[in-house]
């Protein structure tokens, strides 16, 4: 093996870490909250902060660290990066106070956020067409992997220490070696710098950014078109919009009197990029969909909250295969057949989740297939097709489409949440007409001793009227008077039915509404199809 061969597996490998690394941090959180939150004595809102201020930082970072890495060095910002992600850890795990806690998230996200997007860019700059698909692959399944498995590496790790603060000192180790064989074993990649850095674009860019953003996490699922005429929604957005045309006002400036903007605004007026950051948004709603999935297979299959990881590990498997897949897809048919078939899976996957589980070998299937189907996206086509005509710039490519992943993965999950409640409203009206069904039928089946049938009898005679139940609320101080314990176990069987029949609307929604976004990515790829040979060919 060449040295430069060598130094390019190194590369792969040591991206491949960070990548994981920072991924896993936004996941590992979410199975913790209630102990940090508990630790902290803050309720539930203002424990929610600690993942809003991580994404803010992310979705500020990124867009910033992909052009300071095409300026001053891949390499250089990769241990800068990796760096600030240790520093943000210890300061995490080491928070006296629930402030110092917030702020040590931000930090932490300020040196996660970019580490993808410097790994993808460095790929693109050093390795030859024809294997960069695989590289890029390889960087998303790590992504993705990470994603699914944060929450149930999560619950491992909190069992096993008892301590939250060891999710976070985990990293410490981890990033030291990175940055040691950082030094060592990376060689340094740059586009070459022109005029001064745009110190001006890089503070709209983040005021827009954090308006937006902020503005976006504010919308309320259930309610998410009247929260949309709330300040705290539309104020937020406003302003940041407003901010965002006087950057692109700076930065075509800039850009004409031969200056270096933060936001070269050149990629902005290809059509052709421009549908990518679409699909891009697009994909990363699809993404969100798969942090529901975990949820079903509790509230809907009646997994174990316990062992919910070890069910997710299919999927977990599946998209870090479709992501190698994809990158193989990329350098033997191209970025848009990839995207097309990611499309295509994710819609059958998302698709049999509503019309087919009923057992739990139909969910492993479903989720593999969804997850499969989400890998082939996630790394290698999108990145293509966001870089192919550039020389320069691509860090920054890369980062705007992360920004519009983002911007979907922070828009989908209210929208999701949205069904999901909904479906839980309608219980009231599900339990008056269902109830009375399935507990006759359970009741058939139970085999209820004498005592037991006069027992059911008298409740009957409480709650029933004209073979309707009143409502759940009705039954529930019933229970505690039933003295048969296998008509108290028929009841709550049939209790539970209900809830699942409420969880499977809402979740139905759900994943139709993820059919949908599928189906936008496949007519978006089909757009782009034609506008990519006509970008190609001038």
């Amino acid at each position: 093996m060449t040295e430069k061969n060598t130094s390019q597996t190194w590369a792969i490998v040591l991206f491949s870490i960070g990548v994981f690394m920072a991924a896993l941090d936004n996941g590992i959180i979410s199975a913790a909250l209630t102990t940090i939150n508990s630790s902290f004595e803050v309720n539930a809102n203002w424990g929610a902060w600690g993942i809003t201020l991580y994404t803010l930082g992310l979705a500020i970072s990124v867009p910033i660290v992909g052009k300071l890495s095409d300026r001053y060095g891949r390499k250089r910002l990769f241990i800068v990066e990796i760096a600030i992600f240790g520093i943000g850890s210890l300061l995490v795990a080491l928070s006296p106070n629930f402030t110092f806690y917030l702020i040590a998230r931000f930090i932490q996200a300020l040196g996660g956020g970019g580490i993808f997007i410097i790994g993808s860019s460095h790929i693109l700059s050093t390795l030859p067409v024809e294997k960069q698909g695989k590289a890029l692959g390889m960087l998303g399944g790590m992504n993705g992997i990470a994603a699914v498995l944060g929450p149930n590496l999560g619950s491992v790790l909190l069992d096993l220490t008892g301590s939250w603060h060891f999710l976070f000192l985990i990293n410490i180790p981890i990033a030291i070696a990175l940055v040691i064989l950082g030094f060592l074993k990376l060689e340094e990649t740059k586009d070459a710098a022109v005029g001064k850095l745009d110190l001006l674009g890089i503070t709209l860019l983040s005021l827009s950014i954090l308006g937006i953003m902020y503005g976006l996490t504010n919308i309320e699922g259930v309610n998410f078109f009247t929260s949309l005429l709330e300040l705290e929604v539309y104020g937020y957005i406003l302003a940041g919009i407003v901010l965002l045309l006087l950057l692109l006002f700076h930065e075509s400036r800039l850009e004409k009197r031969g200056g270096d903007p933060i936001l070269p605004f050149r990629l902005l007026s290809e059509s052709s990029y421009l549908l990518t950051l679409l699909i891009g948004m697009f994909s990363g709603a699809l993404l969100a969909g798969m942090i529901f999935i975990p949820a079903f297979s509790e509230q809907v299959l009646g997994i174990a909250q316990e062992n919910a990881g070890y069910w997710m590990t299919p999927l977990a498997l599946a998209a870090g295969l479709g992501a190698a897949m994809g990158g193989m897809l990329v350098d033997k048919k191209g970025p848009i057949v990839a995207v097309f078939l990611s499309g295509i899976i994710s819609a059958i996957g998302f698709l049999l989740f509503p019309t087919w589980i009923e057992a739990k070998w139909h969910f492993i299937i479903a989720s593999s297939v969804a997850g499969f189907g989400m890998g082939i996206i996630l790394g290698a086509p999108l990145n293509i097709l966001a870089t192919e005509k550039l020389n320069t710039d691509k860090g920054t490519a890369l980062a705007t489409l992360s920004l519009s992943r983002q911007i979907g993965m922070t828009i989908a999950p209210t929208i999701y949440a949205g069904f999901i409640t909904r479906g839980f409203t309608e219980m009231p009206t599900i339990f008056q007409n269902d109830f009375p069904r399935i507990l006759q039928e359970n009741i058939q089946e139970a085999n209820l001793s004498e005592a037991g049938l006069q027992e059911f009898q008298n409740l009957s005679q409480q709650v029933l009227k004209n073979g309707e139940i009143i409502s759940q609320e009705t039954m529930s101080p019933l229970l505690d008077q039933i003295q048969d314990p296998t008509l108290l176990q028929t009841l709550l069987k049939s209790i539970n039915q209900v809830t699942t029949i409420a969880a499977q609307d809402g979740y139905g929604g759900l994943f139709y509404s993820a059919v949908v976004i599928a189906a936008l990515i496949i007519i978006s790829t089909l757009i782009l199809s034609p506008v990519r040979k006509r970008s190609l060919q001038r």
